[in-house]
């Protein structure tokens, strides 16, 4: 979805774990363009289906600046991006992309929360029950801008060299799979301030 928003305060009553794409859930490559190149952890179908069953949306917001810079077709975006939905199994309910630059304003490339409300007004989500998980200090703090309580950095992709940059309050996991252990209450969290 790429649709334009305001924003704006959103209360619904969904929680939600809004996450980054490449260097989260699959294996970070630089504008990715080709589908046999994506790959997601063992057992991360599952762990969404966990979410699932304890009530979380699973909504990815991700910024494809490639397709902006007209390095990557929105053809070859949905290729992979159908990869992705193949390997995880149905087990996301959205997802919001940006390709806007990175030096042109824009109201939902992150580290803007356009997209995150955006998803809460299309879905119901409430954001102060929800969380963001990412690679980059830029998906953390559009995640706290849109109003969610949790931020989680994970260290796969670009995630070790952001460590010094994230937002007080992150917490910092080794990939998404610890991630969704502490979401589901199995696992230990140590923010970063």
């Amino acid at each position: 979805m790429t649709r334009g928003c305001g924003a704006k305060s959103v209360l619904g009553s969904r929680k939600a774990v809004f996450f980054d794409r490449d260097g989260t859930l699959m294996r970070e490559v630089a504008y990715c363009r080709d589908p046999s190149l994506v790959e997601t952890p063992p057992g991360l179908r599952e762990g969404l289906a966990k979410l699932r069953r304890a009530g979380f949306l699973r909504v990815i917001i991700t910024n494809q600046s490639g397709i902006g810079r007209g390095w990557i077709s929105q053809e070859e975006y949905a290729a992979v991006q159908a990869e992705l939905m193949r390997q995880l199994g149905g087990e996301i309910d959205a997802c919001y992309m940006c390709p806007d630059l990175p030096d042109t304003p824009s109201i939902r490339r992150k580290p803007a929360p356009g997209m995150l409300i955006e998803a809460a007004e299309d879905l119901g989500i409430n954001l102060a029950a929800s969380s963001m998980v990412g690679d980059k200090a830029a998906d953390l703090e559009a995640g706290f801008r849109a109003g969610v309580r949790g931020a989680f950095l994970v260290l796969t992709g670009y995630g070790r060299h952001e460590q010094g940059k994230c937002p007080a309050g992150t917490t910092i996991c080794e990939d998404v799979l610890e991630v969704i252990k502490i979401l589901l209450g199995e696992g230990d969290s140590s923010p970063c301030f």
